[in-house]
């Protein structure tokens, strides 16, 4: 990532769309303070540390954020009515994105310890870890699972969905293309349309 954008850089391109997550917006940032940035996040670019400030935005750098992971008591309130009397709920992060791992893991204990709930932390960064994560929560017998919002889930939603499907397990997540895909519920932001304003903030 550091290399590509070193590249855009020496190019002078007019502006970077620096998308995916918040790794490579906070790469860009830390390389120019000159060529503007437009970052997409689904978590909060102030804590991510993109931003400064939600209504200041400074120097050369904007974007959008739909806050996905921000949602964690509200999932977690979703497996609740949906899974009466679950007591394990697994939850899927991804290790190659720590920052938004750790965005949504903190919020998600809270709430699960708020509910008397117990939490399983599935780690799962390639194709073959989400197979392993899904050997694993059916080992632990959890009742359900929980994807966060990342931009690797979204593309392995058919893979997400067909492992819940042949364990019999609910799935819930963020990203609607997941449900479409076959997962139980997604509760969040239409990602689609954040990248649209990113591409009009790049325009």
């Amino acid at each position: 990532m550091r290399i590509l954008a070193t590249d855009l850089i020496a190019r002078r391109v007019a502006v970077i769309a620096a998308t995916g997550g918040n790794n490579s917006g906070l790469v860009a940032k830390e390389l120019t303070s000159t060529i503007p940035i437009v970052f997409t996040t689904g978590g909060d670019p102030v804590k991510a540390g993109l931003v400064g400030s939600l209504s200041r935005p400074e120097a050369n750098v904007t974007g959008v954020s739909w806050f996905n992971l921000d949602l964690a008591a509200k999932h977690i309130e979703l497996v609740r009515e949906l899974v009466p009397g679950t007591q394990l709920a697994a939850v899927m992060v991804n290790p190659n994105n720590l920052e938004s791992a750790a965005l949504y893991e903190q919020p998600v204990r809270e709430a699960v310890r708020a509910v008397g709930m117990r939490l399983l932390i599935l780690n799962a960064g390639t194709p073959a870890e989400i197979d392993g994560a899904f050997e694993k929560l059916v080992q632990e017998k959890a009742s359900v699972v929980i994807v966060v919002a990342d931009p690797f889930y979204t593309a392995r939603a058919r893979q997400l969905a067909i492992l819940a499907a042949r364990h019999n397990l609910p799935l819930v997540t963020a990203n609607r293309e997941i449900t479409m895909a076959g997962g139980l519920i997604s509760y969040g932001n239409d990602v689609l349309d954040a990248y649209r304003r990113a591409g009009l903030y790049a325009g």
